[in-house]
């Protein structure tokens, strides 16, 4: 056996890398279906006592907040809090729900990308066109290297230009520069452009900002290193307007607001209060950003939000040719990334039974009084808004409070789902054959084969365990045989056949050496007479799965291994809870 496997060599990586969790991506089940009976309802009871808890303590008094989850289709769990105190003359909205309005600051920075692909997508502009190509006006003696940021580094923070224009300036606020150590500075050596008033707060247009961008230093090499920056999106909104020939907020409502249908979200300061959110203190409702918008003036709901979360959920991989809209485009810390313009966690240690990573795709935003996050998971399907007017120190005790156990029970519905759907004992459908395979779907080992004979010979005791042994599994060491989703289809348009991959995992321990981390992942290694050799195809319909290389399909004679999964159906597991 193993001089027959010897070319399986040369598709092994000569380091092993256990990836010993392998799978981040599964079929997600149908919350629609599953939100019915109310099975989670404990969780989302637990979660709305904990944010009672949260927003009882006194410090946050005067903070209003909105959270909603939505899943691809649907909303199904929302829960709003209304601060105690209130602007006595000024007071907006006293009754928060899903209407409330907030301004939601930098989370204005995805629709500002979305655009940007939209007009990629129609051939309008390149993401790869050097930012020069749409305002020459900054190539003029400057020391930030244009002609080589384009506009796709400009959109993942990777232009290495400065944060801010001036708004982020210390000369912008009214305090005394000597309390803490800086000297005086005259208002006509402020070194600002030229349409800077500290006396007042607003924006300058593009006429008087461009000379002065001209002017600043760069932080890092174009691409060399991410660093956050707000001009960014000011320049992409920029050259949105150039393109489309529209202004920018003209075409942000055309191409997004107006065909999602969100009635709420606007650059404009609304007429009325009465869906304003306006805390104690707050000074920035009525700020008009202007040439700032494209970075961070919109208005928005959450239920506006969750509209968009639903679209974004479900094109993210078909906005444009060669662009998921979720992956990373560089590293910021051990565990976190920035997108386009995304900012990334991925996390194993939020899993109860799994050292699975899971991700997080959130966009967060700042400004006086207003602090938002939008959190989505696409492995599971999910998306939440977070939407706070008031304290801003309450974000990221809300978000803990959410999140894991939110994730910790969607995980538990995923694997009873899984389980109800793919576990069992299938055999031949040609009963001529001795060939048969089980499965079972757990929390800790994902969907592992059971057992697998193919026409009277063990293919854990032959080619699996040849295979282990070229990939460098010590001998004595565990494994098992894990089945890795696709998200992919036979018949795509029915999306039956559903195709997952066989991969041998290396069960590690926590005594591993550093480079145990390294993981490089390879779900195709080897083929026999043209048919991957680890694909397997379910075929729910008919209650067959299919071994490609091995041309057999085999019928499910039972189903539900029950292995590491509490008992029940797994329906009816997402009901809408508010308070």
């Amino acid at each position: 056996m193993l001089s027959l496997l010897l070319p399986l060599v040369l598709c092994v990586p000569l380091v092993l890398c256990k990836c010993s969790d392998p799978s981040p991506a599964f079929p997600v089940p149908s919350w629609i279906q599953q939100h019915k009976d109310g099975s989670l309802a404990s969780t989302f009871q637990a979660i709305d006592a904990a944010l009672q808890t949260i927003a009882s303590d006194d410090q946050y008094s005067t903070t209003s907040f909105s959270i909603q989850l939505t899943s691809e289709t649907e909303t199904l769990w929302s829960h709003h809090h209304t601060a105690l105190k209130h602007n006595a003359t000024r007071p907006g909205t006293t009754h928060i729900n899903d209407q409330s309005l907030y301004r939601i600051a930098s989370i204005t920075k995805v629709f500002t990308t979305l655009g940007l692909l939209y007009q990629h997508a129609a051939g309008n502009l390149s993401l790869d066109d050097p930012i020069s190509d749409y305002i020459p006006e900054l190539n003029s003696s400057s020391a930030i290297p244009w002609k080589d940021i384009t506009l796709r580094l400009l959109a993942s923070q990777l232009s290495g230009i400065p944060r801010e224009g001036n708004w982020a300036d210390l000369a912008t606020n009214p305090f005394d520069p000597t309390s803490v150590g800086l000297p005086l500075v005259k208002k006509e050596d402020l070194n600002l452009p030229a349409c800077f008033d500290p006396e007042i707060f607003e924006s300058c247009n593009w006429t008087q900002i461009l000379p002065y961008l001209s002017k600043k230093q760069p932080v890092f090499a174009p691409g060399q290193k991410s660093t956050y920056s707000n001009v960014a999106f000011e320049l992409l909104g920029l050259v949105l307007a150039r393109v489309t020939g529209l202004s920018y907020e003209d075409y942000m409502h055309e191409s997004i607001f107006k065909p999602l249908k969100m009635e709420s979200t606007t650059f404009t300061t609304p007429e009325s209060d009465e869906h304003a959110v306006l805390p104690v203190d707050q000074f920035f409702w009525d700020v008009d950003e202007g040439i700032h918008n494209p970075t961070g003036g919109l208005y928005s709901s959450s239920a506006d939000m969750s509209i968009f979360l639903r679209y974004i959920l479900t094109h993210y991989n078909a906005l444009a040719t060669g662009v998921n809209w979720f992956m990373p485009t560089s590293w910021t810390g051990l565990r976190s990334f920035y997108g386009m313009p995304w900012e990334i966690l991925r996390t194993d240690r939020i899993l109860e039974h799994s050292n699975r990573p899971v991700t997080f795709v959130t966009k967060g935003g700042a400004v006086p009084s207003y602090f938002s996050r939008v959190t989505l998971m696409p492995e599971y399907g999910l998306g939440l808004t977070l939407l706070i007017g008031g304290e801003s120190s309450i974000l990221e005790k809300i978000q803990e409070a959410v999140t894991i156990p939110l994730v910790r029970a969607a995980e538990e519905a995923v694997w009873q789902d899984i389980d109800t759907t793919h576990s069992g004992f299938y055999t031949a459908l040609n009963h001529s054959l001795n060939s048969s395979i089980a499965f079972a779907a757990s929390p800790a080992t994902g969907l592992e084969v059971k057992s697998f004979i193919s026409n009277g010979t063990d293919i854990f005791a032959t080619l699996l365990s040849t295979y282990a042994r070229l990939s460098g599994i010590p001998e004595g060491d565990k494994w098992r045989a894990q089945l890795s989703p696709t998200l992919l289809f036979k018949d795509e348009g029915r999306r039956e056949g559903e195709i997952w991959r066989m991969q041998i995992v290396h069960e590690r321990n926590d005594d591993g050496a550093i480079w145990d981390d390294f993981c490089l992942v390879d779900v195709d290694p080897v083929s026999y007479a043209g048919l991957p050799l680890n694909e397997v195809v379910f075929w729910h319909g008919e209650q067959v799965v299919e071994l490609s290389a091995f041309r057999v399909k085999m019928g499910r004679l039972g189903g539900g291994s029950g292995e590491g999964i509490d008992e029940g159906s797994g329906e009816g597991l997402f009901v809408q809870q508010s308070s």
